[in-house]
C-alpha cells in the first residue's frame, strides 16, 4: 500500500457530514485497519455520540483504544462505550483494571478486549544530580509534574504541601511542566495558572514552585524527566484509568508520589511507587519529605518502576498493535507497520 499523508481529512466535533466523508474515504483508500482513540469529549453530540456515527459507518475492520472508562458512567456514556466495543473489531485498553470493568460494567465479552500499556520512550536510568546542571538545577531537590495544565489534576495539593517540604528540605522545588490545556486558554486564558501561581505566593513557597508554561518536545521533556528525583501525580479523580505522565515518569525510572487512582494503583503495586489519599496535603508532604531524605529509597522505587516499564517501551507497544491489526485483518502482515491517514488515528477536533 502507498504511503499516505499523515494528516488527510479532519473531522469537525460536531458537524455530522464530517463522520460519512471520512470514513467514504477511509473505505476507499485501501487501508486495511481504522484505530480510533477514544475520549468522550472529543467526539460530536452528547457524550460523544457521534462516534458512532463513524465506525457504524465504515466498512473497514475498526480497532478502537479507550482512553477512559468510567467506573459510574451514566446511563448514556455506558452505552455509548458498549455500542462502540461491539461495534469495532477488538478493543484495546491500557491496563488490567480497565479490561475487568469492561467485562464486569459493560458487559463486554473479555475474549473481545486487549490489554496493550501506554508506550513510553526508552530513556537512560540516570543519576539525576549528573543531568540537572543542564537546566540549571543543581543542588536542587526536584519534585515534577507535567502534562497540559488544566484544573482537576491536583496541583493545589502538590503546592500546599510545599512549605512542609520546604521546611524540612530548603533545597526542594517543585516544577510543573506543560502549556495551558487549549480549551482552558479559550475560555479564561491563564487564569488559572496565575491562581497557582498565587497559591505560591500565599503559602511562601514562590520560590519553591517553577512553571515552564509551554510545550516542551521529547527531547527536552526527558531532560526534565532524568533530572527530577520526584515525580507527582496528585490527581483527585480516582477514576482515572490511564496516566501518560505517569506511564513516562515509570519509563524515566523516577520515585513516584501519586493518589490512588486507578491506574496508579495498577502501575505502582509492589513497590514501584508510593499512594497517598486523595486532597490529603498531609499525606502528600510526608511521603515527599521521606523520599527527599532516602535517597536508597527513591532509587528502590525507581529501580522497580524502571524494570516494569521495559514493557511499555514504544517498539513493544508498536509490536502489540501490529499483533491486533493482523489479527482482525488478515491482509496485514504481522511484521509490518501499517500505515494510515490521520496521524495513524483518527479523532474528531473541535
Amino acid at each position: 500500500m502507498a504511503e499516505l499523508a499523515e494528516v488527510h481529512h479532519r473531522i469537525r466535533r460536531d458537524v455530522p457530514a464530517d463522520y460519512a466523508r471520512a470514513a467514504r474515504w477511509l473505505d476507499a483508500s485501501g487501508v486495511d485497519v481504522v484505530s480510533v482513540q477514544h475520549e468522550y469529549g472529543i467526539w460530536g453530540g452528547p457524550d460523544g455520540l457521534m462516534v458512532l456515527d463513524f465506525v457504524r459507518a465504515l466498512r473497514t475492520p475498526v480497532v478502537a483504544t479507550l482512553h477512559t472508562v468510567l467506573q459510574h458512567p451514566t446511563d448514556s456514556q455506558r452505552r455509548i462505550l458498549a455500542d462502540l466495543v461491539h461495534a469495532t473489531a477488538a478493543t484495546v485498553v491500557m491496563s488490567t483494571s480497565a479490561a475487568e470493568l469492561l467485562t464486569r460494567s459493560y458487559g463486554v465479552d473479555p475474549s473481545h478486549v486487549e490489554v496493550i500499556p501506554h508506550g513510553v520512550p526508552d530513556l537512560p536510568f540516570v543519576d539525576p544530580d549528573t543531568v540537572k546542571p543542564r537546566l540549571g538545577l543543581e543542588g536542587r531537590m526536584v519534585i515534577l509534574s507535567f502534562g497540559l495544565l488544566g484544573t482537576g489534576k491536583g496541583y493545589e495539593s502538590a503546592i500546599a504541601a510545599m512549605p512542609a517540604l520546604v521546611a524540612a528540605d530548603p533545597t526542594a522545588l517543585y516544577v510543573i511542566v506543560g502549556a495551558t490545556h487549549p480549551e482552558l486558554i479559550r475560555r479564561e486564558g491563564e487564569a488559572y495558572r496565575r491562581k497557582l501561581q498565587a497559591l505560591a505566593t500565599s503559602l511562601g513557597v514562590a520560590a519553591h514552585v517553577r512553571f515552564v508554561g509551554r510545550f516542551v518536545d521529547a527531547t527536552e521533556l526527558g531532560l526534565w524527566l532524568t533530572a527530577a528525583d520526584i515525580f507527582v501525580t496528585p490527581y483527585p479523580n480516582l477514576e482515572q484509568i490511564v496516566s501518560g505522565t505517569l506511564s513516562y515518569a515509570m519509563g524515566a525510572g523516577k520515585a513516584i508520589v501519586s493518589t490512588p487512582y486507578a491506574y496508579a494503583s495498577e502501575r505502582l503495586a509492589r513497590g514501584r511507587g508510593r499512594l497517598v489519599a486523595a486532597g490529603s496535603t498531609q499525606s502528600l508532604a510526608a511521603a515527599l519529605i521521606e523520599l527527599a531524605h532516602d535517597p536508597e529509597l527513591r532509587g528502590s522505587h525507581g529501580r522497580r518502576a524502571y524494570a516494569y516499564s521495559r514493557s511499555m517501551l514504544w517498539p513493544k507497544v508498536g509490536a502489540a498493535y501490529r499483533r491486533v491489526f493482523a489479527r482482525v485483518s488478515s491482509s496485514v502482515p504481522v511484521g509490518a507497520m501499517v500505515t494510515m491517514p490521520l496521524d495513524v488515528m483518527v479523532g474528531a477536533r473541535a
